[in-house]
């Protein structure tokens, strides 16, 4: 059975393999693009005004609300439906990115105001801008504290990608399932999806540690 199995695997390696790089393409994309836009939410929920404050909160609420499987089926009918041309990729990512964006979001919030306000009228008692307190005395702060839960959304959006498959993208799952279709091999695949999942959800979580050590204080 084995014998059958590296067979298999071997007539299989290029599908699993685009599979494996679509779904790394994909999560890669999700947690930059969901990061980004969850530092601008982090902020806009502690340092804006009390509208904008409420339309983010409100926004914050509805998605972390939302099951990751409606966001992907609504952005990709949903957009089409209003005239948007995405594609399974596209919709698949930004459904994703929109999900990140509201768990960083919540996370930088709560690091941000865990830091004493101290700190930031120092800042403005020497002259510097907001831009110039949040990158030099708020974010390498609030970085420290992001990192631990920031690993966590990372690693759910790499699990949350195989939701990807339902409109047609030809993730590591899809391609797992193409492949038990022709060989029945249903056991093997699956541990072997399972694996290669859990290879990615590893790296970045040594990514995340090797990001904390370098940004630790000195002791």
């Amino acid at each position: 059975m084995s014998h059958t199995f590296l067979e298999q695997l071997w007539i299989a390696r290029y599908v699993v393999m685009n599979g494996m790089a679509m779904t790394v393409s994909i999560s890669l994309l999700a947690i930059l693009a969901g990061s980004i836009l969850g530092v601008f939410v982090g902020l806009a929920l502690v340092y804006g005004g009390v509208v904008l404050r409420l339309i983010v909160r409100a926004y914050t609420d509805i998605i972390r609300g939302t099951p990751v499987l409606v966001l992907v089926l609504a952005s990709y009918y949903v957009s089409a439906a209003v005239g948007l041309d995405l594609g399974p990729f596209s919709a698949g990512v930004l459904a994703l990115a929109v999900f990140c964006s509201s768990h960083v979001g919540e996370i930088v919030r709560g690091a941000l105001q865990a830091i004493p306000k101290g700190q930031t009228e120092a800042a403005k008692a020497i002259g510097l801008t907001f831009t110039q307190t949040f990158t030099s005395v708020l974010w390498p702060q609030a970085m420290r504290q992001c990192l631990p839960a920031w690993v966590n959304t990372a690693a759910e959006m790499v699990k949350a990608s195989t939701l990807l498959s339902v409109i047609g993208v030809a993730e590591l799952l899809l391609r797992t399932q193409e492949i038990i279709s022709r060989n029945f091999m249903s056991l093997q695949f699956y541990f072997l999806a399972g694996g290669l999942y859990f290879i990615v959800n590893y790296g970045i979580e040594h990514f995340g540690k090797y990001v904390e050590r370098k940004t630790a204080l000195p002791s």
